[in-house]
């Protein structure tokens, strides 16, 4: 087999590496050309060693799958493709979106024998998107599930974390400004949902007066992106804007009919016209958009003490991290210890849950899940009334 290094001396007496392949040096840090001899055969063996061991890895998946050697990147996204099937069909799209994803292009025909952690490393760099780095990543580990890996090509610790465009949330003086210049009812109820309930602007829009419960003070719906069930409870202050909407069909029956790209365009336009952005580039942050209602919400949550476990419900997201992420420019002020104290001691006794009949056992006081999947979060407080009769007929 062909050595890695070979041995060269200088004019000084010093003796050098040289690598057969570059021709680039590297000095031996001796005169004596035993020594020389002894480091030259440790660095060729370590050289020898990972490449042997690859190549013994590559005889062994060989041997039990013949077509380890063929099987390639675009073989593990169109299992993993497979793999969905049952789940909602925004999943599915989201996956099929990343897999035509141009940045994948490059590894796509690759046998997964033959990829380098560099090969790898390249493809997140020229993409430079957090999504491409996210399925790939899933890509990785679905094809080490599969036993079409026969070890990780990059390190679970070596792995580049997540990098995300920098977001930031509504202020309360913006979306002040925003409501106040707002004229039409239907927007206007919209911008003030998304700021107190949380919810992604697609869950929200296609709300319809069914959804709410108001013997029980609650909106359910399904999340649009993931299909599970998420179930508020509101108070007073959800519970006026909501009566200022349609009692039957759609709560925003002009707005649903616009794409989620009309929208975002149209809130652009008021956010430029009102003087939000100029202000955001000005003071060196950055703009808002329609989704950072989102981030709002998070990082009011978070400030306001909301659990964690809790916000995460309530936005819908799967890992915590994307939770901590939304509300990670919100201020929180520690109360102090006796607060907390004096309102966990045995004495005090607990507030009493909402009285539930027999077909709502299922829904709980606080955010959590539940064998059938229902989340349910407080939005505000108090009790909300049933819209009247006379506010019926005057809709």
């Amino acid at each position: 087999m062909k050595q890695q290094f070979k041995l060269y001396r200088r004019s000084n007496g010093r003796y050098y590496a040289e690598n057969t392949t570059t021709g680039k040096q590297s000095s031996l840090g001796t005169r004596d050309k035993a020594e020389a001899n002894r480091l030259l055969h440790a660095r060729n063996e370590a050289a020898y060693q990972p490449a042997f061991n690859k190549q013994m890895a590559k005889t062994y998946l060989a041997a039990g799958d013949p077509r380890a050697n063929t099987r390639t990147w675009q073989d593990v996204m169109s299992y993993l493709l497979q793999s969905k099937e049952g789940r909602s069909q925004k999943t599915r799209e989201r996956y099929e979106s990343a897999i035509k994803d141009s940045g994948f292009d490059s590894i796509r025909n690759l046998p997964l024998i033959h990829t380098t952690a560099e090969t790898l490393y390249q493809v997140l760099k020229d993409s430079g998107k957090p999504c491409t780095n996210m399925f790939l990543h899933r890509f990785h580990s679905f094809a080490l599930k599969l036993g079409w890996l026969a070890w990780p090509i990059i390190g679970y610790n070596q792995w580049p974390k997540l990098r995300f465009k920098e977001r930031r949330g509504v202020t309360s003086e913006e979306h002040q400004l925003l409501v106040s210049a707002e004229k039409n009812n239907e927007r206007r109820a919209f911008l003030e949902l998304l700021w107190h309930v949380g919810a992604a602007q697609l869950d929200l829009v296609n709300l319809k007066a069914e959804d709410v419960e108001w013997n029980n003070r609650t909106i359910s719906y399904n999340r649009q992106k993931t299909g599970r069930l998420c179930t508020l409870r509101f108070g007073d202050e959800v519970a006026e804007i909501l009566k200022r909407l349609p009692t039957s069909g759609p709560l925003f029956p002009k707005y649903a009919t616009l794409s989620s790209a009309d929208r975002a365009t149209r809130f652009a336009e008021r956010v430029e016209r009102l003087g939000i952005r100029k202000r955001s580039e000005e003071a060196g942050i950055p703009s808002i958009c329609l989704h950072s209602y989102r981030y709002s919400w998070a990082e009011r949550a978070r400030a306001a003490g909301y659990p964690e476990r809790y916000a995460q419900e309530t936005l819908g997201h799967q890992s915590s991290t994307f939770t901590r992420f939304y509300s990670k420019r919100a201020t929180v002020e520690l109360p102090p210890m006796e607060q907390y104290e004096k309102r966990n001691a045995p004495s005090a006794p607990p507030p009493p849950a909402p009285a539930l009949g027999a077909s709502e056992s299922n829904i709980v006081p606080f955010p959590s899940s539940n064998a059938t999947g229902t989340v349910v979060a407080h939005v505000g407080n108090g009790p909300a009334e049933s819209p009247t009769a006379e506010r019926r007929e005057a809709v």
